[in-house]
C-alpha cells in the first residue's frame, strides 16, 4: 500500500467516524423531540422517505443540500420549496436546524441512527433479506407477517438484490441466517418468471421458516 493509499484510507475512516457521531447525536436528538409529540415513528419514517426517494433520487438536490459552497440562506429556501408541504412539520424544523449547523451533509447517517434506535425501542427485529428479483407489495407483506409468527416480535426488512439468487432468498437476522439460494444450481431449474419465482419463493420460505 503506498502512502498516499493509506493517507486516503486514513481519511475516509475519520469521515466515517465522524457520520456515525453525528448521526448518533442527531438521530437521538430528533427521536426525542418527536416523541413529545407521539410522533417518532412517523418522523423517522419521514426521514427514510427523503433520504431514499428524495436525496437517493437526486443527485442535484443531494449535493446542493451538502456543499459549503451553498448558503444556508439558500439551503433554508430549498427546504421550504422542497419538502415544507410533504413532510411532517417536525422534520422539516430539524432539516432548517441541521442546515444553520452545517450538518446536511449527514442525513443518511442520522436516518440511519434514528432508525436503529426506533427498532430497538419497538423491539423490532431487523430482517436482512436478499432475493433475486425485488420483491413485491404481496411477497413483502408474506415475508414479514411470516418471519413475525416465527421470531414472535415485529419485523422491519431491510432489502437487497442479487441476480445470481434465482428461485431463492438469503435472510439474515442477527446471527440467524436463513439460506434457500439455488445459486449452484442456475443450469437445472433455468430462469423463472416472476411469478413463478415468487411461487417458489414462498415454499422454500415456508420449508426453513418450519423447520
Amino acid at each position: 500500500m503506498s502512502q498516499s493509499d493509506g493517507a486516503s484510507d486514513g481519511h475516509s475512516t475519520v469521515m466515517d467516524i465522524e457520520a456515525e457521531q453525528v448521526g448518533k447525536t442527531y438521530g437521538e436528538a430528533i427521536i426525542a423531540a418527536a416523541q413529545k409529540e407521539n410522533a417518532a415513528e412517523a418522523v423517522v419514517a419521514d426521514l427514510n422517505r427523503l433520504v431514499d426517494d428524495y436525496l437517493g433520487g437526486s443527485r442535484e438536490l443531494s449535493a446542493a443540500l451538502g456543499s459549503p459552497r451553498v448558503s444556508v440562506d439558500e439551503k433554508l429556501r430549498i427546504i421550504d420549496r422542497v419538502f415544507g408541504g410533504d413532510f411532517h412539520p417536525l422534520l422539516v424544523k430539524f432539516l432548517k436546524v441541521m442546515a444553520g449547523r452545517e450538518r446536511l451533509q449527514y442525513l443518511s447517517a442520522v436516518a440511519s441512527a434514528a432508525t436503529e434506535m426506533i427498532d430497538s425501542m419497538m423491539n423490532r427485529a431487523v430482517a436482512m433479506i436478499t432475493t433475486a428479483v425485488p420483491l413485491d407489495d404481496h411477497l413483502r407483506g408474506e415475508i414479514q407477517n411470516r418471519l413475525s409468527q416465527t421470531l414472535h416480535q415485529e419485523v422491519r426488512l431491510k432489502e437487497s438484490v442479487d441476480p445470481d439468487l434465482i428461485g431463492g432468498m438469503v435472510i439474515r437476522v442477527g446471527d440467524r441466517v436463513y439460506d434457500s439460494s439455488v445459486k449452484n444450481r442456475l443450469e437445472r431449474i433455468g430462469r423463472k418468471t416472476k411469478s413463478g419465482f415468487a411461487t417458489q419463493l414462498m415454499q422454500r420460505f415456508d420449508q426453513f421458516t418450519n423447520s
